[in-house]
């Protein structure tokens, strides 16, 4: 089958066919999206080679009998089910997990893939392929309201208007919030009046003014950015990986006495029901399918400056 490794430089190769182990599935990848992770790992993040790819819609083709035929997206987080982390219902965290395209397991760049039965889940039949791809991220975004609570009386800022920011901001407008989301162009601009959702410039906000501030940028200024935008006592969620070890003020963190959340994988389930009711619009942010062939140029494709989403279709 043709796949797309990172050696760590990226290599379009026929590769055999994944193996299934007696708890797995193989899959047939409909559709798969390139995200920031993918880029860093080209840079060398985590130092992974194999497979790329950890966002996709797929299709069972063999395994669970129950399972053959249906579209499904997959949990990333391979867990073992006996650490301590497991056993407290943490399986993000085990100790010894392999993550899907990520570390040590191969992903969903590629025509098929493996993976463990208890880590999918069913697509419902409202939602399109191209909705159900952005399964993985939207889980990522709705994860913040696992960890905080929300309310009408919250000023929060999103910092990083890219792919999962603009995933998050839709997912806190619900709360009813006094939402802002930093922008840097119009294309951003455009996308949130769309969705009723205010886009401002970080020259136009006043420091200490919001209570929650979620930062989507994943390098040093922004950061920078959400330190100097939150209250005392407020709280900064931290959604995106660093390239690097990033400068911070952290005596402003001390003394101002600052909540500190790193945000990483989230509900899977909040994620489709959200896609399945209409709650968050994706398709938008779509700018540019490839076949699988051209998976170079695709990675290539989303480099690009302000570019949202480019998926890949083998």
């Amino acid at each position: 089958m043709q796949a797309l490794l990172a050696k760590p430089e990226l290599s379009l190769e026929d590769v055999p066919h994944p193996t299934v182990k007696e708890d797995e599935v193989l899959l047939k990848i409909r559709l798969a999206g390139i995200c920031n992770t993918d880029l860093e790992i080209t840079k060398g993040y985590m130092g992974f080679t194999g497979i790329l790819g950890h966002e996709f819609v797929a299709e069972v083709i063999d395994g669970d009998d129950t399972l053959i035929g249906r579209r499904v997206v997959g949990e990333i987080n391979v867990a073992c089910g006996d650490c301590d982390f497991c056993k407290r219902g943490i399986p993000s965290h085990c100790k010894n997990r392999t993550t899907v395209g990520i570390d040590r397991h191969d992903g969903s760049f590629a025509e098929y893939m493996s993976l463990v039965t208890r880590n999918l889940h069913i697509v419902p039949d409202s939602v399109s392929d191209e909705q159900a791809v952005f399964t993985e991220p939207l889980a990522a975004a709705c994860e913040i309201l696992e960890q905080i609570n929300i309310s009408e009386n919250d000023r929060v800022i999103v910092i990083g208007a890219g792919k999962l920011g603009m995933l998050c901001a839709q997912v806190i407008k619900h709360t009813n919030a006094d939402l802002s989301v930093i922008i840097r162009h119009q294309k951003q601009a455009d996308h949130l009046a769309n969705w009723g959702i205010r886009a401002v410039k970080r020259q136009d906000l006043q420091d200490s003014q919001a209570t929650i501030v979620v930062d989507c940028t994943g390098n040093e200024d922004g950061f920078a950015d959400a330190i100097d935008l939150v209250q005392p006592r407020g709280t900064i969620v931290l959604k995106s990986t660093y390239e690097g070890t990033p400068k911070a003020n952290l005596t402003r963190i001390a003394v101002d006495e600052i909540t500190l959340i790193g945000s990483r994988c989230g509900p899977f389930d909040t994620a489709l029901d959200y896609l399945a009711k209409g709650l968050v619009e994706v398709e938008s942010m779509i700018e540019a399918t490839y076949p699988l062939d051209d998976a170079i140029k695709a990675m290539e494709k989303a480099t690009e400056r302000g570019m949202l989403k480019v998926l890949l279709k083998p």
